[in-house]
């Protein structure tokens, strides 16, 4: 028997989910990489506080590119796991030469804005699928995220009168 059998879930039903957690993993994995650029080059005011928060911020990343690789496994997928293969289909692109705080943070902001409307995608494909399980994994990200672009919003503020 395969996992699918246990858990109640047929392989048809899913395939829709594990393809768009497959594009999840690859502009995960891009995600990362760029974090990683960020925490290492950043430069200039605000250092301290970036480099930590990149820190934290491809750490967290890094445990949901496992949790999305598992969540494909579970449903009878093979997750890629060559960055060549990642790069092929990743609508997150690279990006190099960022080390300026104000830029990174705009990246990451964007790159949030295109993650969001992706899990809210495979919430619905999810649902459509009766797998509760990816759902809520999907919703937990949202929320950690939503906070994360409040964040970076508020500090990428230019005065405190928010403006």
């Amino acid at each position: 028997m395969k996992t699918l059998d246990y858990i109640k879930l047929n392989e048809s039903g899913v395939a829709n989910v594990v393809s768009a957690l497959h594009q999840l993993l690859a502009d995960f994995q891009v995600h990362y990489t760029n974090l990683r650029g960020f925490h290492w080059n950043i430069k200039g005011h605000g250092f301290f506080v970036l480099h930590e928060k990149f820190e934290s911020m491809y750490d967290d990343a890094a445990e949901k590119i496992d949790e999305i690789a598992e969540r494909i496994l579970m449903l009878g997928g093979v997750p890629e796991n060559k960055f060549s293969g990642y790069l092929k289909v990743a609508k997150i692109k690279e990006v190099s030469d960022i080390s300026c705080g104000s830029d990174a943070v705009s990246h990451i902001l964007e790159t949030y804005s295109y993650l969001i409307g992706e899990e809210r995608k495979v919430i619905k494909l999810a649902g459509e699928a009766g797998d509760d399980v990816t759902a809520d994994l999907m919703t937990g990200y949202l929320k950690e995220q939503e906070k994360m672009v409040w964040m970076l919003t508020a500090f990428s503020t230019k005065s405190c009168t928010g403006k």
